[in-house]
């Protein structure tokens, strides 16, 4: 996970990029999501609701002043950091392909509208996806069952596969647990409620208090 430079100028990313591959419903975007909020630096995105400016970079015109604006996308906020993408599967192919310089040479080259530049997006993307069939073929391989292009495949250090193996057992278990959760929920926050007003009752009537009109004094006794 170290940057290294060489003699000759030549920069080698250290950050890992990573692909999660596996079946709808293990877990993958709240992982996702916790990895983002747990990093110092996270940014967490969609890749059916990102494009590739969203990704990347964007020019943008100010309505008042009319001057064009260049703005970081989720890959350029998440410098030195790490960028989660969900439902990598689901983008467009050309937004796959704007984001094949980050994940190699890990910057954002922009030419449009007489702006020329080079952002920094220095971040290790964790990307999550469903396999080609929805769910993940075991009588085919690796390959046929990923539906993305060699070219951004090998851009990643690390695949894992997440599969999903069926078990009677485990299923009522965790079926039996998720309708529990919706069905008592907010039941334990009602009780210790009613637990803190039974204490605060208890002990406003296990006190008496004394005036002193004299010196206007309260007293407070326990009974």
């Amino acid at each position: 996970g170290v940057c290294r430079k060489l003699k000759d100028g030549m920069r080698i990313r250290g950050d890992i990029n990573i692909c999660l591959m596996g079946d709808p419903g293990v877990a993958k975007s709240q992982l996702l999501k916790h990895v983002a909020s747990i990093a110092p630096r996270g940014v967490y995105t969609t890749g059916k609701g990102s494009s590739g400016v969203g990704l990347t970079a964007a020019v943008t015109k100010d309505n008042i002043t009319g001057e064009l604006n260049l703005e970081g996308g989720a890959l350029v906020l998440a410098d030195r950091g790490i960028c989660a993408i969900d439902e990598f599967d689901k983008m467009d192919e050309a937004d796959r392909t704007a984001i094949h310089e980050v994940m190699e040479q890990q910057t954002v080259s922009i030419a449009k509208a007489g702006i020329v530049a080079t952002l920094n997006a220095r971040a290790a993307v964790l990307a999550a996806a469903n396999p080609l069939y929805s769910r993940y073929n075991r009588r085919k391989s690796l390959s046929e069952n990923i539906n993305l292009p060699n070219s951004l495949l090998s851009r990643f250090d690390l695949m894992f596969l997440i599969l999903d193996t069926p078990d009677m057992d485990k299923d009522m278990a965790l079926a039996r647990h998720v309708t529990f959760v919706h069905q008592n929920e907010g039941l334990e926050e009602k009780q210790e409620d009613e637990s803190d007003s039974d204490d605060d009752q208890s002990t406003s009537s296990a006190m008496q208090s004394d005036f002193d009109a004299e010196k206007g004094i309260v007293t407070l006794r326990l009974l």
